[in-house]
C-alpha cells in the first residue's frame, strides 16, 4: 500500500499541476499581477539560491563560478533566463543555452526576457547540437535546469531529450527550477528521460510528484521558493483542499 502523500510542505499545500495553473490564471486575472513580475520574482529567487549553492557546498565566490543554464521554450525557459541575468550581474561568468523557437517564436515573456538578457551582456545560445552545451559543461560548476515546467507531459524528445542526456552525462550539480525536467509533477516518476537535481528550487508552492517518498532520489533537497502569490489565494487553495 502506498504511503499517503503530505498535504503541506513548508507551511505551504501541496497542489497537483492542474491546480497550480489555475493559481497562475487568478494571479493574473484576478489579482493583476504580471506574468512578467511572476517571473522577475522566480529568476531571482533562484539567482540568490543559487549564489548561496555556489558560496555554500561548492565553496565558490560568484566571481570565480561558472554556470550552466538550460531553459526550454516556455515559461520555465522564462524564469532561467531571469535568473541568468541576476547570476551575470552578481558577477559569475554565465553561459545561456535555449532550445529553439518553433514557427511562431517564443512567448513574449520569453522574448522579453531573451532581451533584457542580452542587454546584460549575455546572448542564449540555441541549441542545434549539444556538442557546445557538452563543452561548456566541462568547465561548469553548476547547472541550472529550466527546461521543462508544470505543464509538460509525456517522455522528453527531440532537443530537450539531448540537452537532458548531455546534462546526466556531464555529472554537474543540477538546481532544478521548479521540477527536475523529465520527473511528473503529479507522480514523481519518469519515462526513462530524466534530470537528477541536488536541490529543486519549487515556484509558489510544493507540487505532488516532488514530495512522493519515491522521487527523493530525482528532486534531491525540495524548497519552495516564494514568488509573489498573494497571502489570500494561497488560503483559498488551502480551503479547497481542506487543509486547516
Amino acid at each position: 500500500m502506498r504511503e499517503p502523500l503530505p498535504k503541506t510542505f513548508q507551511g505551504l499545500p501541496v497542489v497537483s499541476a492542474g491546480v497550480m495553473r489555475l493559481l497562475d490564471r487568478a494571479a493574473t486575472e484576478r489579482f493583476k499581477i504580471a506574468e512578467l513580475a511572476l517571473m522577475e520574482n522566480a529568476g531571482k529567487g533562484v539567482a540568490l539560491r543559487a549564489l548561496e549553492f555556489l558560496q555554500g557546498p561548492l565553496a565558490k565566490a560568484p566571481d570565480q563560478a561558472s554556470v550552466v543554464v538550460c531553459c526550454g521554450r516556455g515559461a520555465n525557459g522564462g524564469d532561467g533566463l531571469v535568473a541568468a541575468r541576476f547570476l551575470k550581474e552578481a558577477g559569475a561568468k554565465v553561459r545561456v543555452f535555449i532550445c529553439p523557437a518553433k514557427d511562431g517564436g517564443y512567448p513574449v515573456s520569453v522574448a522579453a526576457n531573451l532581451e533584457r538578457l542580452k542587454a546584460a551582456g549575455v546572448s542564449a545560445e540555441p541549441v542545434e547540437t549539444t556538442e557546445p552545451l557538452a563543452a561548456a559543461l566541462k568547465d561548469a560548476h553548476l547547472l541550472l535546469d529550466a527546461l521543462l515546467g508544470t505543464g509538460a507531459s509525456g517522455k522528453p524528445t527531440g532537443t530537450i531529450r539531448q540537452i537532458i542526456q548531455a546534462v546526466t552525462r556531464s555529472k554537474v550539480p543540477v538546481l532544478a527550477v521548479d521540477v527536475p525536467s523529465g520527473i511528473h509533477p503529479d507522480t514523481g516518476y519518469h519515462s526513462g528521460v530524466y534530470v537528477t537535481a541536488a536541490v529543486t528550487l519549487t515556484l509558489g508552492l510544493a507540487k505532488r510528484g516532488l514530495v512522493a517518498p519515491h522521487a527523493k532520489k530525482y528532486v534531491g533537497g525540495l524548497e519552495v521558493l516564494d514568488i509573489g502569490y498573494p497571502p489570500e489565494l494561497i488560503r483559498e487553495v488551502a480551503r479547497a483542499q481542506e487543509i486547516p
